[in-house]
């Protein structure tokens, strides 16, 4: 997938918005995140983002190539702010259940971007770092280098892909339709027509739960019979 593309020119001048300020790469990812983040922040655009940043809005073209370069940036953004202070533990699983939970907490904070979280690579300076990170916790826990990459695309996927659903519930509305499909929809099924659902009728609100601690906890207790030492 492709990585984030900016656009730089040797020797180029740093112009100034009509507000006086200086435009930088990193000024440009606060306000896209703002407007991302805002209540209409599904329909970001240039044009918004030139008027939030007080600039021409093709001012945005001479640092990056387009809105899904931006958006990348954005996201690499993001993964640093959420491991800003990991530090892996003494324990390898230790390391990666903290990995877990770092990316998961960063996911439910910024909801409207998880989906492009879970689905590309930035390329980025910070997920260049949490990519070497997590490698280096699986070579530490043993692995050679082929399955040290291999179980940790599996586990990143994974938790990249859980988070994302466990963030999504959190978007307007959608946390109380699901909810609501669970404890009243479901558990209303007759038994003539869904025998085993009937069945455990009462233990269905259940699956409004997040899956998520629980499939890490089954990941890693995977990895830890994998793994070449005992853990």
């Amino acid at each position: 997938m492709p990585g984030v593309e900016r656009v730089r020119s040797v020797g180029a001048r740093r112009r100034k918005t009509r507000s006086g300020v200086v435009l930088t790469e990193d000024l440009i990812v606060d306000a896209a995140l703002r407007l991302i983040e805002s209540p209409s922040g599904d329909r970001l655009s240039v044009r918004r983002l030139g008027a939030e940043l007080g600039a021409d809005p093709t001012a945005v073209y001479r640092y990056f190539r387009d809105l899904d370069a931006l958006l990348l940036a954005v996201a690499d953004r993001l993964i640093g702010d959420a491991f800003a202070d990991f530090v892996p533990r003494d324990h390898w699983v230790d390391s990666l259940r903290d990995l877990a939970h770092s990316l998961r907490r960063s996911m439910r904070q910024h909801p409207r971007l998880a989906h492009l979280r879970a689905i590309r690579v930035t390329a980025g300076p910070h997920e260049m770092r949490v990519v070497d990170t997590g490698i280096g916790i699986m070579l530490n826990a043993g692995f050679a280098p082929a399955d040290a990459v291999r179980h940790y695309r599996d586990f990143v996927d994974t938790v990249l892909a859980v988070a994302a659903v466990d963030a999504a519930e959190l978007t307007e509305g959608q946390e109380t339709a699901e909810q609501e499909a669970w404890s009243r929809v479901y558990t209303s099924l007759p038994a003539d027509g869904y025998p085993n659902v009937h069945l455990v009728r009462e233990h269905l609100p259940s699956m409004y739960n997040s899956a998520f601690p629980g499939t890490i906890e089954k990941l890693l207790d995977a990895l830890v019979q994998a793994a070449p030492t005992p853990a």
